[in-house]
């Protein structure tokens, strides 16, 4: 199946270097004042969603969904279910983190609630990418800076990273302490990162 890109109103610098992101047979789903990125990227939204108080109901054939502005669910919170509901597994967020830092935290919890619905979402922003770590090792090239593993979900046990300056053997990583934050792979290799138990936001730094 295809990928579902979930497109929000944060800023978003860098055009090209999200279209370097993006694939022909993405599911594009345009959250509010989303629309502006998806118009400045040239695409078409297969989906528009949102309570559109911070940019205008457009007038357009493509299939909409309007909530109403008093709700639980925040516009990408609705997007990310409705996405869920049509089977898809795979994400990305763009336009989703900057600007509010309420807005940005509660991003970050959509990629919490996709991975408890089997889903894995990507959250690119401006400066990095963020995604989740827990029954899946994941890579980290040295193509990026730094990169750095916070808690989120409480605690993390069985923290192993290897091929960084700073590795870790069967560490523990808590909610209360940043003891992860800015790490480095090794020139020329590629830092490997498991957890045992527990969930961890990795945040790869450009």
């Amino acid at each position: 199946m295809s990928r579902c890109v979930i497109i929000g109103g944060a800023d978003i610098s860098d055009l090209a270097a999200v279209r370097r992101y993006l694939r022909p047979d993405d599911f594009i789903i345009a959250c509010d004042s989303g629309l502006r990125h998806v118009d400045a990227l040239g695409l078409t939204p297969s989906l528009i969603v949102g309570d559109f108080d911070s940019s205008p109901r457009p007038d357009t054939a493509v299939e909409t969904i309007v909530l109403p502005c008093e709700k639980d669910d925040t516009d990408t919170v609705f997007a990310a279910k409705e996405a869920l509901g049509r089977g898809f597994r795979e994400f990305l967020l763009l336009g989703a983190a900057g600007g509010r830092l309420d807005h940005t935290l509660g991003n970050v919890a959509v990629l919490l609630m996709l991975e408890a619905h089997g889903a894995h979402g990507l959250l690119v922003d401006d400066f990095s990418e963020m995604e989740l770590v827990c029954q899946k090792p994941v890579l980290v090239p040295d193509s990026f800076a730094y990169f750095s593993l916070l808690a989120v979900d409480g605690e993390a046990a069985g923290v192993s990273v290897k091929n960084a300056k700073y590795p870790l053997e069967h560490a523990v990583i808590t909610p209360a302490y940043p003891y992860g934050v800015s790490n480095e792979p090794l020139p020329g290799q590629t830092a490997g990162i498991s957890v045992e138990t527990g969930r961890l936001l990795l945040i790869k730094i450009f």
